[in-house]
């Protein structure tokens, strides 16, 4: 495991000498235009686990994706060996359907200290949720991104990330009133406590996302990737390309559904990802948006 390695894999070329913002959101936005968000592991026959050995030669060497257990986790070690003030966090989702967060510390993030200001970074939530850059730890600043204006707020007891966003243009007529589409134009997506973790703290929750037939995550094969307009993604046999046009006041949503043998190219020539084992898709009805 080496900086260099995993510098290489995101595509990173800049200095990282400087422990500064500057680096950090550089650093950052690479890793979340190169590695996808995906739980394919749990549709392939493959187990995921919360060890940092595994995960790097996952994610950097084999060149795949990871859901958020992963993806922050590994970013994490990076931070620290870059030598950052880094510090685990655990957060709760937001279900949209329930109108609840769910009682789970299921999504891991990581708060940086840089010259006295506190951030937030999180490279592996996907989909139109995901931040193009740490976030400053104020409450209720609007912090303007590529997807849409985000906010933390802290309420006393948890601070609560949520975003307002712009409204969906969906091409294919047949496809706008998927339950994929968002319509909330505000909406929640985690809550979390500044309470430092550890890793142990997300061991059983990872099993529980992986094996619990109640779970998004078994429920749904998924797989996202951002680019510099917008992100694609994978849901299932949905495949959908999204571009921001903030100057419109939309998101343009291009979605088509494909076929079996039409997955391993997708996955190839738009994700860069190629599986050891067949992916079997999956899209039971759960809350997930794009």
């Amino acid at each position: 495991m080496n900086l260099e390695e995993y510098f290489k894999r995101i595509g990173f070329h800049g200095s990282y000498d400087k422990l500064d913002f500057a680096t950090l959101k550089s650093v950052h936005r690479q890793h979340i235009l190169s590695v996808p968000f995906e739980n394919l592991g749990i549709h392939c026959g493959e187990r995921i686990v919360m060890d940092l050995e595994v995960i790097f030669n996952k994610i950097v060497r084999n060149k795949r994706g990871g859901w958020c257990l992963e993806n922050n986790y590994l970013f994490g070690w990076v931070l620290r060996e870059m030598g950052f003030d880094t510090t685990t966090l655990s957060s709760r989702v937001f279900n949209s359907v329930l109108n609840e967060f769910i009682p789970l510390d299921s999504h891991l993030i990581n708060k940086i200290v840089i010259d006295g200001k506190a951030y937030i970074a999180d490279v592996s939530f996907g989909v139109s949720s995901q931040i193009r850059e740490p976030l400053e730890l104020i409450s209720g600043k609007d912090q303007p991104q590529a997807a849409g204006v985000f906010r933390v707020i802290d309420q006393g007891d948890k601070w609560v990330l949520e975003k307002t966003g712009r409204e969906p243009h969906v091409l294919n007529p047949e496809r706008a009133n998927i339950s994929l589409v968002n319509r909330n134009l505000t909406k929640m997506i985690y809550c979390f406590t500044l309470v430092p973790r550890e890793v142990d703290h997300f061991w059983e929750v990872s099993d529980k996302l992986q094996t619990d037939p109640a779970s998004l995550f078994t429920n749904k094969s998924i797989l996202s990737l951002q680019t510099p307009t917008g992100f694609k993604a994978l849901i299932g046999w949905t495949y959908s390309e999204v571009t921001y046009k903030p100057e419109e006041g939309v998101d343009v949503m291009d979605m088509r559904e494909v076929t079996d043998d039409e997955i391993e190219q997708i996955l190839r020539e738009q994700f860069n990802l190629k599986l050891q084992n067949k992916l079997t898709p999956v899209s039971n009805k759960a809350w997930y948006t794009l």
